[in-house]
C-alpha cells in the first residue's frame, strides 16, 4: 500500500503542465528617469534569479543608461556584457552606468559574464 502511494506522488510531481508561462512585457518607454545629462537612467537589479526588469523599451535612437545594482554576492552576476562591447564589472550593491543606444529596429542584448542570465533592450517604435 506505502509501494502504491509513493508511486501515484513520484508520478503527480512529474506530471507535465501545456501552460506557458507567460513573459512579461518591457519595462514601458517612460520606465526610469531622465538624468541632468539629459538621458533615461533606468535602474536594473542583478541578482540570483537573474535581472529585474530583464526587458526595457526605449525608443528607436534613443540614448539610455543603464544602471545595474548587483544585490548578490555572485560570481556569475559580477559582470554584465552588452551588445558586443567588452564586459563591465559590477561591484556588489553600488550602482554601475553602462550607456546604450537603442537600435532602430530589433533588440540589444545583455548578459552576464557567464552568460546564464539575460536582458534585452528592445526598439519600441512611437505608436
Amino acid at each position: 500500500m506505502i509501494r502504491i502511494a509513493l508511486t501515484v506522488l513520484l508520478f503527480a510531481g512529474c506530471s507535465k503542465t501545456d501552460a506557458k508561462p507567460k513573459t512579461p512585457p518591457p519595462a514601458p518607454v517612460t520606465a526610469g528617469k531622465v538624468g541632468a545629462d539629459g538621458l533615461r537612467h533606468v535602474p536594473v537589479e542583478a541578482n540570483k534569479e537573474g535581472y529585474t526588469p530583464d526587458k526595457i523599451a526605449g525608443k528607436p535612437g534613443e540614448k539610455l543608461v543603464l544602471v545595474f545594482t548587483r544585490t548578490a554576492d555572485s560570481e556569475c552576476i559580477s559582470q554584465v556584457k552588452v551588445g558586443s562591447a567588452a564586459p563591465v564589472d559590477l561591484p556588489l550593491n553600488k550602482p554601475t552606468d553602462v550607456a546604450i543606444t537603442v537600435p532602430q529596429s530589433g533588440q540589444v542584448d545583455f548578459a552576464c559574464g557567464m552568460d546564464m542570465f539575460h536582458g534585452v533592450v528592445v526598439a519600441q517604435p512611437a505608436s
